[in-house]
């Protein structure tokens, strides 16, 4: 069973910067889709971006033009460069294939304010 580990969160002020990392145990980068999903206090776990195995990527509308997801498929690690953030991006971030395929991990926090 792949394990997905999720760093780089932390706390940073409106209008910083953060790159979150997630390392899956397995080669599995290069033929799965995957995606970074974020879940706030008392809301569901939503989606944030994906990327598939041609490289192509989809933006949820909120992080467009702030967020880029990439890869890297010798290291097994898939990244999340967040700039411009808004308190509205504080979360917690998950990484999982799309569709889901494997255990979540235990997501790393992002909070964003001042």
């Amino acid at each position: 069973q792949v394990q997905l580990a999720e760093s780089g969160g932390g706390l940073v002020q409106p209008g910083g910067s953060l790159r979150l990392s997630c390392a899956a145990s397995g080669s599995i980068l290069s033929s799965r889709q995957m995606g970074w999903y974020r879940q706030a206090p008392g809301n569901q776990r939503r989606s944030v971006a994906f990327l598939d195995p041609s490289g192509n990527t989809y933006y949820v509308d909120s992080v467009k033009g702030r967020f880029t997801i990439s890869r890297d498929n010798a290291k097994n690690t898939v990244y999340l460069q967040m700039n411009s953030l808004k308190p509205e991006d504080t979360a917690v971030y998950y990484c999982n294939t799309n569709p889901i395929e494997y255990i979540w991990g235990q997501g790393t926090q992002v909070t964003v304010s001042s």
